[in-house]
């Protein structure tokens, strides 16, 4: 349980020094973002590409000896934090949930915590070959839409207004919170490749999932488009500079 406690970890200090970013400016500038835009900005600081990007980069560079503590980091840290925590700022930024109980209402019909338990629960039942042909290929379709989606969002921005406040965000996700965890590991006894592959899940750039969220809540996602985008093409950077150092 080491990876997902360090996964929270990760996560929690994204939103608050998002939730701090999002002060100072109102402090120096007496402005404050809109809040779909500021559930974006928390949404993308807090969140990170832990699957799609994690898990093979994990594997090119680790092998699959250690290739749990990425899968651990990602299904039991991750997931919740994206689809739990996000979802519930998501709505609540959006407009979605004024109240606790509505909250509650949006977590409980989530369907990706839905499909994370009836996975789990039926992990050792069989299912014929020709259902599992037809899960996987749903499943592929699934992160095909999200990449079109995400194509469409960029291809619909005109301007760089987004550009400070994504690279905030990214240099949040990316350098800020990647630097405190990986001073951090080796004073809670965490050393050697579980410890590296721990801050390279951390250091991975805003998640694909978080357009998806705020164009679910009505979040700001030109923001979240710029900030995937972003931060996808600064870990080809940032990358060689966490292996080097860790």
């Amino acid at each position: 349980m080491i990876a997902p406690a360090f996964a929270y970890i990760a996560i929690l200090l994204g939103a608050f020094f998002a939730w701090v970013a999002i002060k100072w400016q109102y402090y120096f500038t007496n402005t404050v973002p809109q809040s779909p835009t500021q559930g974006s900005f928390i949404l993308s600081a807090m969140v990170g590409n832990t699957g799609f990007l994690g898990y093979p980069i994990a594997l090119a560079i680790y092998g699959t000896e250690y290739f749990a503590w990425a899968l651990f980091y990602d299904l039991l840290g991750s997931l919740f934090g994206t689809w739990g925590l996000g979802v519930a700022l998501a709505a609540r930024f959006g407009g979605s949930a004024a109240n606790f109980w509505q909250n509650i209402k949006v977590l409980f019909i989530n369907p990706a915590l839905w499909s994370f338990g009836f996975g789990l629960l039926f992990r050792q039942v069989e299912i014929p070959q020709l259902a599992e042909f037809y899960l996987e290929k749903f499943g592929w379709s699934g992160i095909i839409m999200s990449l079109i989606l995400m194509g469409m969002r960029l291809s619909r921005l005109h301007s760089w207004q987004n550009v400070p406040q994504a690279g905030a965000s990214v240099a949040i996700k990316m350098l800020l919170v990647p630097i405190i965890l990986g001073g951090s590991l080796p004073l809670l006894g965490v050393t050697g490749t579980p410890a590296q592959i721990i801050l390279l899940q951390t250091a991975m750039p805003p998640a694909f999932s978080t357009l998806i969220i705020a164009e679910a809540f009505k979040l700001d996602s030109d923001l979240a488009v710029s900030t995937i985008a972003l931060g996808t093409v600064l870990l080809l950077v940032t990358l060689p500079i966490w292996l080097a150092i860790f």
